[in-house]
């Protein structure tokens, strides 16, 4: 159970692998207890297809099809030395947190984003002004990828496919070997990237909710 102040869908949910220790709508009931307790909305993380799936809708939780990044996600994965291009530099500046956390950034999401012992904040630049940007986490030997973001005005010009190559290289440079990252259904521009860049889907999952709250 995660609790992160409302910051992503993720850092507020359960991850619902593996045994509970109790049967579902128990579990389900501790998932509403500890939302309430942390001030967030109860919400179950829950891999497609899987028998947990089919039990939590049987204890009457629907989809969350309100998700502010859409009701499912698929998760990808692919060898870094397809597409590692130069090497990132870390850069913790405010143009990178304006890109992907917004202007007023709180501590809860310094906290979910910042965390972590290989961190990587990387970006580019022109101007000095932050164009792209992305975070990347090196886990034992799995470069993690997530808040890929770039300029409006800057869009259609290759700086997401640059940026992806120089991350690849710092986390080939920490010892990872593979990336993974999480991208909505209906981002069909960012999967067309990643799916260039060597990437394949792992697995989906989706939010699940109380049906009533």
């Amino acid at each position: 159970m995660r609790a992160a102040d409302g910051f992503t869908g993720r850092a507020n949910s359960t991850l619902t692998c593996g045994d509970p220790g109790m049967s579902v709508p128990r579990a389900l009931i501790t998932v509403q207890g500890f939302a309430r307790e942390h001030g967030i909305k109860p919400t179950a993380h829950v891999v497609r297809g899987s028998a947990h799936e089919q039990a939590i809708g049987a204890a009457g939780w629907r989809v969350d099809l309100d998700h502010p990044g859409g009701a499912e996600s698929q998760v990808m994965t692919g060898p870094l030395e397809k597409f590692a291009d130069g090497v990132a530099e870390s850069r913790d500046l405010p143009g990178w947190w304006d890109m992907t956390a917004g202007s007023e950034v709180t501590a809860a999401q310094r906290h979910v984003l910042g965390s972590g012992g290989n961190v990587c904040f990387a970006s580019l630049t022109e101007n000095g002004t932050v164009t792209a940007a992305v975070r990347g986490a090196v886990v034992e030997d799995v470069l993690h990828v997530a808040r890929l973001a770039v300029r409006p005005s800057h869009r259609r010009g290759g700086l997401a496919r640059r940026l992806m190559g120089q991350l690849a290289g710092w986390g080939l440079e920490k010892g990872a070997t593979t990336c993974v990252l999480q991208v909505a259904e209906h981002n069909a521009a960012a999967i067309r990237l990643y799916e260039e860049l060597g990437c394949t889907e792992h697995h989906r999952y989706r939010y699940w909710v109380p049906a009533v709250s």
